[in-house]
């Protein structure tokens, strides 16, 4: 397999989730600002529609969208517990964290991230992002993880997602419970080793 990502975007939480599962697997730089390969390509060559993540499998055969590749890696390893099985009331609970953790907060740093965005616009979604990351805090009470006290493919997506509000002046500090997880999935050997590989730690 090959992941397509770029240094600390979204695609770091497959990334992550490639090292939990112990596959092989080479990844690629795809820089989102220049989209060009290390190699000269033009990532829009491979994916025409330019973003990270990325995965080809070696057949071939193309997975774009995290919460989609996550859930392939997982279920790729099923003895390691990723993901909830296939059909299973949890799985779609992964799938409602998956979504939540994609709409409501990836999307909410967006307008945060977008070049010339008015200064009242990126107050607007500073505030709702601030609004839907108390109400994850408060999910998180008594809890390891998104799913209790198993790592899943969940917790990679919170982690990168909930690390970007050091960019934005986002402040967590008030979200005690979210703190504690992200030192808890933070210190996980597999986060370390994607996190090291896309020299985001030293």
């Amino acid at each position: 397999m090959k992941l397509y990502y770029s240094p600390g975007a979204c695609s770091l939480s497959p990334h992550i989730v490639l090292h939990e599962a112990g596959l092989r697997f080479e990844a690629i730089p795809a820089p989102t600002k220049t989209h060009q390969l290390p190699d000269g390509t033009d990532f829009y060559t491979i994916n025409p529609l330019g973003y990270v993540p990325f995965l080809t499998l070696d057949d071939g055969r193309t997975l774009h969208e995290g919460p989609a590749i996550v859930q392939f890696i997982a279920d790729q390893v099923p003895d390691l517990h990723l993901a909830p099985p296939n059909g299973s009331y949890e799985r779609y609970k992964l799938q409602e964290w998956l979504n939540l953790i994609g709409t409501e907060l990836h999307k909410g740093f967006s307008p945060m991230f977008t070049p010339n965005m008015p200064e009242e616009a990126k107050a607007l979604a500073k505030a709702r992002l601030t609004s839907r990351l108390k109400w994850v805090d408060g999910e998180l009470a008594g809890k390891q993880y998104l799913m209790g006290d198993h790592f899943t493919v969940a917790d990679a997506y919170l982690f990168v997602v909930s690390g970007w509000a050091k960019h934005v002046g986002l402040d967590l500090s008030a979200f005690a419970n979210l703190l504690a997880y992200r030192e808890r999935v933070g210190a996980r050997p597999a986060v370390v080793a994607a996190m090291k590989a896309e020299g985001l730690l030293a």
